[in-house]
């Protein structure tokens, strides 16, 4: 069991750092659940900001690993707009001070370019116009006073504003010109080094900012619609899509693995029991053994009629996510990936069809996980609002997951 952290040091840790924080208050609107998980949108300029000096990188790490005291991560997903709102952020910290949740995940990267103000220059011409924190190392010294491990999520492969800055890292269409999605948005070559340089890069700099694991987004390329043009990769050089994916995860983990921080990706749920690569280039077999940990996105609405012989699978959300993640947990055996919480799922805490989530949905969804053999998850809303679930959040810490068969380690 975790103990919670103590309420003099919550108090002080407040004062000092979300003062810090923009006022901007903007929720984000309602976005497409049935994308691959997190991705808002804001406007609005920043000031050149008040960003404190980095520390040495390995001890603020290892101080907010020791605080987590257990590989299983609980988190909620905190989109641009929240982690730039003082008022939203004290809430988000109040939440996880009163339950089990010990982590954020928090956008610094999205498709629309960086939410904070980087000091390499090349990487600050792809930072795009929104609003940025002002002071992210204010922020993730908060959440680890806090015991809350700070996670950055960076989107990688679906960038506009890097696209913008670098059309010669663009995605083509056979006359040469840059090839858009049904959105109007144009994307990146997966297959680029100096877009993967530039991304892993990003994940550095924010390691040395406080945090202690870097989640990539958008790990995928773009569907091939049969409504759009074809796509042409000019980097190409006969590497097929799902050896880039897994190429570009195994230098990023290697990269950053030398700072002490976990590596993680999120994926379509679907690839933890599709044989062979989806059409986007994620395989589960190339991409388990360069992470340290996948997340699949098994949001149940996500899930067509009949999978796994349930009739209407966002009606039944245990049946969809036990299959699908014990499913990952045998294709992880097979490869010889033994390692704890090597899976840890994103939950569906929005609605999208009927029935109306709640409290009810988390629960099963959770106990799902714990059945599969697993303990962490993320809970993914759009607009990171998550007050109508808080029923289902213990108050503390502790291991519920089961072996196989369903009993319980003696150990946990």
């Amino acid at each position: 069991m975790l103990t919670r952290r103590a309420a003099a040091r919550r108090t002080l840790a407040l004062a000092l750092s979300l003062a810090a924080c923009d006022s901007h208050r903007a929720e984000a609107g309602p976005q497409p659940a049935a994308a691959p998980a997190p991705e808002p949108p804001p406007p609005g300029a920043a000031t050149a900001g008040s960003q404190s000096p980095a520390p040495t990188p390995g001890a603020a790490v290892a101080d907010s690993l020791a605080r987590a005291a257990s590989p299983a991560i609980r988190a909620l997903y905190v989109n641009r707009f929240a982690a730039q709102s003082a008022r939203r952020m004290r809430e988000l910290v109040a939440l996880a001070d009163s339950t089990e949740i010990n982590a954020l995940v928090i956008d610094l990267k999205d498709e629309f370019g960086l939410n904070y103000r980087s000091a390499n220059p090349d990487f600050a011409r792809n930072a795009g116009e929104m609003a940025k924190l002002r002071d992210v190392r204010a922020l993730t010294d908060t959440l680890r006073a806090h015991g809350i491990l700070p996670i950055a999520r960076l989107v990688v492969f679906k960038d506009s504003v890097t696209a913008r800055v670098h059309p010669q890292w663009t995605i083509r269409r056979p006359d040469g010109s840059t090839w858009r999605d049904h959105k109007g948005l144009a994307w990146v070559d997966p297959h680029n080094r100096g877009l993967w340089d530039y991304n892993i890069g990003v994940g550095e700099e924010l390691v040395k900012m406080g945090f202690g694991e870097v989640q990539f987004d958008y790990i995928r390329f773009p569907e091939p619609y049969k409504s759009l043009p074809p796509q042409v990769f000019p980097d190409n050089k006969g590497q097929a899509k799902p050896e880039a994916l897994a190429e570009f995860l195994r230098i990023a983990n290697g990269r950053l693995d030398k700072l002490g921080v976990r590596t993680t990706a999120d994926i379509f749920g679907l690839v933890t029991t599709v044989r062979g690569p989806l059409e986007v280039g994620q395989e589960w077999e190339k991409l388990a053994p360069v992470t340290d940990v996948l997340l699949p996105m098994v949001y149940p609405s996500h899930y067509p009629r009949g999978s796994f012989g349930v009739a209407r699978p966002n009606a039944d959300p245990y049946k969809i996510i036990f299959a699908a993640i014990n499913r990952a947990r045998e294709r992880d055996e097979k490869l010889g990936i033994n390692t704890a919480e090597h899976v840890r799922p994103w939950l569906q805490a929005f609605t999208l069809g009927q029935p109306k989530y709640d409290a009810t949905h988390i629960r099963d969804q959770k106990r799902a996980v714990y059945d599969a053999g697993y303990d962490g998850w993320v809970l993914w809303h759009p607009g990171s609002n998550y007050d109508i679930f808080l029923p289902a959040l213990e108050k503390t810490l502790v291991s519920r997951k089961k072996g196989k068969g369903g009993v319980t380690p003696a150990a946990e």
